[in-house]
């Protein structure tokens, strides 16, 4: 998924050539990706227990091939964001259901290990993306690049459906979905500081190579900066968890990842190039650390009886931000002519999840 996600990023240039795409029209493909957890966020749980996670995973795996072979048609921007959405409805269905399939095998045993080499997948399937499909498109070709990231998801369904089997411990019961109570806004600002933190991190991987081609650097170069950036953010992401679990200062981590962002990033438009490079090192270990924390911020809000419903709504308003910032982010560059702008929208957006989780922890402090 998070190669497939990163594809339109990691070869932004070479799609500018070939498309004549604006940063505009980037922002939408990229969101448009996510745009189907909107609606499938809710129901994802129940659509497995009503089809079975195997089956329903191999099916979203499926779409993610067809949609892709949609984008390695001749240049046509429809086709190109109607192949984004059909694919990525079949990766929403893999973050979804296979988020639970973990939990069947991991629940009472290493499940916070589990969940972290799960999580990590994300940034360092994105990582691999930008370091490799830029080498793969100079030297074959943007279509060739495509098909590579196909043929790895043909091998990921192969290896799935020969492999996988349910835990002997799974649970049979059919889900259902209820609306329960629980506190409306407190949980709505836990999910647009989740939201928020992902799109500041989107703007460095979704936008950075193209900015960074923009400034004179390769677009191998370029590819390989930001993956070096999103393999130190995974390599960091598993500490935020683990010290601020050990010390209890979860919001410490949360404002030392935000602050860092905010402040750091937006020298990276003015930096030389072992300055960008020494920024984005810094920023990304310690951007890292607030990810476990932000995810904790819901299990503050939720009694049991309100999570799964609850969490759906998280999820629901994560994939609805994630699906228009992007958009705005490049129409913002796109009216000043300049791509540097979504670096500091990042930083923006850091700036109001600071204020946002101050007053979340106002207002679950006088609940």
């Amino acid at each position: 998924m998070a190669a497939q996600f990163q594809t339109v990023a990691a070869l932004s240039p070479l799609m500018i050539d070939r498309y004549g795409l604006s940063l505009a029209d980037l922002g939408l493909l990229i969101g448009l990706y996510l745009a189907p957890g909107i609606v499938i966020a809710l129901p994802g749980g129940a659509i497995a227990a009503r089809f079975g996670d195997k089956n329903v995973v191999i099916s979203g795996m499926v779409l993610m091939i067809l949609g892709g072979l949609l984008t390695t048609l001749p240049p046509d921007t429809l086709a190109f964001g109607a192949g984004r959405l059909i694919a990525g409805t079949g990766g929403v269905v893999l973050n979804v259901v296979m988020t639970k399939m973990l939990v069947d095998w991991f629940a009472g045993h290493e499940i916070a290990t589990a969940m972290a080499i799960f999580v990590n997948s994300w940034p360092v399937g994105i990582a691999l993306t930008l370091a490799g499909l830029p080498l793969i498109a100079a030297s074959f070709g943007l279509t060739a690049a495509m098909i590579a990231v196909l043929a790895l998801i043909a091998a990921c369904l192969v290896l799935f459906a020969l492999a996988y089997h349910p835990p002997d411990t799974a649970a049979a019961a059919t889900v259902e979905l209820k609306a329960t109570a629980f506190p409306l806004l407190p949980l709505t600002l836990a999910g647009l500081i989740w939201a928020f933190y992902n799109t500041a991190l989107a703007m460095v991987f979704s936008f950075g190579p193209a900015l960074l081609v923009a400034a004179g650097w390769s677009v191998a170069h370029a590819g390989t900066a930001i993956s070096g950036f999103m393999i130190v953010f995974s390599l960091a992401l598993p500490f935020g968890g683990i010290i601020a679990d050990r010390t209890g200062r979860r919001d410490m981590m949360m404002v030392i990842s935000l602050v860092s962002f905010a402040a750091l990033m937006p020298l990276a438009l003015w930096a030389s190039a072992i300055g960008v490079l020494m920024i984005f090192l810094v920023v990304g270990v310690l951007f890292a650390l607030a990810a476990g924390p932000c995810m904790t911020l819901p299990s503050a809000v939720l009694p049991p009886q309100s999570r799964a419903f609850g969490m759906g709504v998280f999820f629901t308003i994560y994939y609805a931000v994630m699906m228009i910032a992007p958009r705005l982010a490049g129409a913002l560059a796109d009216a000043r002519s300049d791509i540097g702008v979504t670096f500091l929208f990042g930083a923006a957006l850091c700036l109001i999840s600071l204020a946002a989780l101050g007053l979340f922890r106002r207002l679950t402090a006088s609940s």
